[in-house]
């Protein structure tokens, strides 16, 4: 989803942007005239989207050709720097949690009271047998300002398409986001790699309204490289800008801090 660097924590999860290098830039193409339009587009839906904190309940189920799995969670958001997940259910996750300041990120495990950062290394793994990476969950960027961009449209839909430019530090060779023109609500955003091949695709369905606020209420992660896997996170309730986040949430003594 297209948010600004204040967008609130729904963007922990949405708002995916992974760390390497790429073979190709937009600074070696030709910018189409469009672009204009598209960086006020990108800039309009940012205004829509802005919030300085949240507060949520989701789900994220995982389903692959062998099992499927439902994990439920709390989380708090502070920006986009600050983000504290903690897994509610199954009972033998419990506890589980996992702290985000800036690019660094811990997870603590209470059935052996340990907190583990989780090294460069391992950022493009996979957060808790998901399709979503530990990489998703830190990076973020500025689209308007590190991709260069382009507009298509039909009668009813946008599709920004974004090239990286030279200095921006990205798996991925393009992206492509597409947004309904009645109410700027995103419908899909497509991963490419440096080959030009399709790698992912992210849906956003269930329009809901959180407070003033209407969003999508889930989002559908599909690897194109593992058939039968996707990954669905269903956000039951949203505060935006919510008063109760406290900056201490956003402490390793807070992460290990037992729950039960």
């Amino acid at each position: 989803m297209l948010y600004s660097r204040r967008a609130s924590g729904i963007v922990l999860l949405l708002f995916l942007v992974c760390n390497t290098s790429h073979v190709y830039s937009a600074d070696d193409v030709t910018v189409p005239k469009s672009s204009e339009k598209a960086r006020q587009l990108i800039k309009d839906i940012e205004d829509m989207y802005r919030a300085d904190s949240s507060i949520a309940e989701l789900s994220m189920r995982i389903e692959t050709p062998h099992y499927q799995r439902t994990m439920k969670m709390y989380s708090e958001s502070l920006g986009t720097e600050k983000a504290f997940i903690r897994l509610l259910s199954p009972k033998k996750d419990r506890g589980i949690s996992t702290l985000k300041v800036g690019k660094e990120m811990w997870n603590y495990f209470p059935k052996i009271n340990k907190v583990i950062k989780v090294p460069p290394s391992m950022m493009m793994g996979s957060w808790m047998g998901s399709d979503f990476t530990n990489d998703d969950l830190v990076k973020e960027t500025t689209l308007i300002e590190e991709y260069a961009l382009s507009l298509d449209e039909t009668d009813e839909l946008y599709k920004i398409t974004l090239l990286p430019k030279a200095k921006t530090v990205t798996v991925w060779g393009k992206m492509e986001i597409t947004v309904r023109k009645d109410n700027l609500h995103p419908v899909e955003r497509v991963f490419y790699d440096d080959d030009g091949t399709k790698v992912r695709v992210m849906t956003y369905k269930k329009p809901k309204n959180f407070g003033n606020q209407t969003l999508p209420s889930v989002m559908e992660m599909v690897p194109l490289n593992k058939e039968g896997h996707r990954t669905l996170v269903i956000y039951e309730t949203l505060e935006l800008n919510a008063k109760d986040v406290q900056e201490e949430t956003f402490s390793l003594r807070h992460l290990k801090k037992r729950f039960r």
